[in-house]
């Protein structure tokens, strides 16, 4: 999840007008639909939380947890609805770590619990 924000960041922030948003543009509404899109597409799109949730995901699961599935589900979901809604794009990549995701929950299932 981490790396799919990443490389979301790397592919807009170049086209993203920074010193333009900076100025208010945004605020004041004197920006072209261009620019939303893009403001849409970084920050006040996924690309934060799908970076928090990565870094959340990779504690619990250092710590030796998992996450209900239901979150991989909910994921794949979301993808699969942003997919349908504008075809192929990089929301075809939200089956990768929902999958993962998924079939941890399955695994972490079929484990004989042990007693400490």
């Amino acid at each position: 999840m981490i790396l799919i924000a990443v490389a979301h960041t790397a592919v807009f922030a170049r086209l993203a007008p920074w010193s333009g948003w900076l100025a208010g543009d945004l605020r004041n509404r004197a920006a072209d639909s261009d620019s939303v899109a893009t403001f849409w597409a970084l920050p006040g799109g996924f690309v934060v939380v799908l970076v928090l949730l990565g870094l959340l995901v990779a504690r619990v699961g250092r710590q030796g947890h998992h996450v209900p599935a239901y979150v991989g589900w909910v994921i794949l979901a979301w993808g699969a609805l942003a997919v349908s809604l504008i075809g192929p794009s990089g929301f075809l990549l939200t089956a990768v770590p929902a999958g993962l995701l998924i079939a941890a929950n399955i695994t972490a299932g079929r484990r004989p619990r042990t007693s400490t």
